[in-house]
């Protein structure tokens, strides 16, 4: 039987291989904001979990896992060799405002979940303002983060982003 030659494959893999750089087409993923924290799935089918190696560095968020292939007996003759194996990487660049120290990792049915937390100081918060009208009554108001928000004298402003 004849196999399928496929120069991109095999030159992406003799890439690899001579470059030691991990696949990431291997480890598709979805990424996403779910209220106050970062939701990355990204699928690792076959990958033994002691594999797995999550680490972050200088804000940059690193996955890697490796995969190996069922090589029980030394006499295998392959009919089709379709699923990758080696080690194989991504990597997502955070930003300044992401609690570093609370993610988490947990794989589960061949999915590993990461969930990275928007940082306290990141998150909208409401903040107290104070107006004072003359020497002896005081009022506090209260307004969301970035809103416009207005004084006695009818004139209003908008709030910036910070």
């Amino acid at each position: 039987m004849a196999t399928k030659f496929d120069p991109i494959r095999d030159l992406d893999r003799f890439f690899s291989e001579v470059t030691r750089t991990p696949n990431t087409a291997a480890l598709p993923m979805d990424l996403y904001r779910e209220g106050e924290v970062f939701v990355a799935r990204i699928d690792m089918p076959g990958v033994d979990p002691a594999s797995i190696d999550v680490d972050v560095q200088d804000r940059t968020l690193t996955v890697r896992a490796e995969r190996t292939a069922n090589t029980s007996t030394q006499d295998i003759k392959w009919l089709t060799r379709e699923r990758p194996t080696g080690t194989f990487a991504r990597q997502l660049t955070l930003g300044n405002r992401i609690a570093l120290d609370q993610i988490s990792a947990d794989y589960t049915d061949g999915v590993l979940l990461l969930t990275i937390p928007v940082a306290e100081e990141a998150r909208p918060r409401k903040i107290s303002v104070a107006h004072n009208q003359g020497t002896d009554r005081s009022t506090t108001v209260t307004t969301d983060l970035g809103t416009s928000t207005g004084t006695d004298s009818g004139t209003s402003g908008t709030g910036t982003s910070v």
